[in-house]
């Protein structure tokens, strides 16, 4: 079975990313939504970073019913949303 945590190690260590957060939707495992800020998303189409998570999720992707990626930002751009928010 698959952990949130699993998860969240894996976009980490294989993005390099700096926030993640990983969301088990369907209690068991099988089912999760993440939201991934890294810098490997620079210059990149949300198509291309979708792709980025998938490739970085792959060893586990067996194991996964449902991958919801709900969020994929660079850091920059997490700043200026959240500057945003704040204003």
């Amino acid at each position: 079975m698959v952990t949130a945590k699993d998860v969240q190690e894996r976009l980490q260590l294989e993005l390099a990313a700096t926030d993640v957060r990983v969301d088990d939707i369907a209690g068991c495992g099988t089912s999760f939504e993440v939201h991934v800020v890294s810098a490997a998303f620079a210059g990149k189409r949300v198509l291309e970073r979708h792709k980025l998570v998938n490739a970085a999720l792959s060893q586990l992707m067996g194991d996964i019913h449902a991958l919801s990626i709900k969020k994929t930002k660079t850091p920059e751009e997490e700043a200026a949303a959240a500057a945003a928010v704040a204003q």
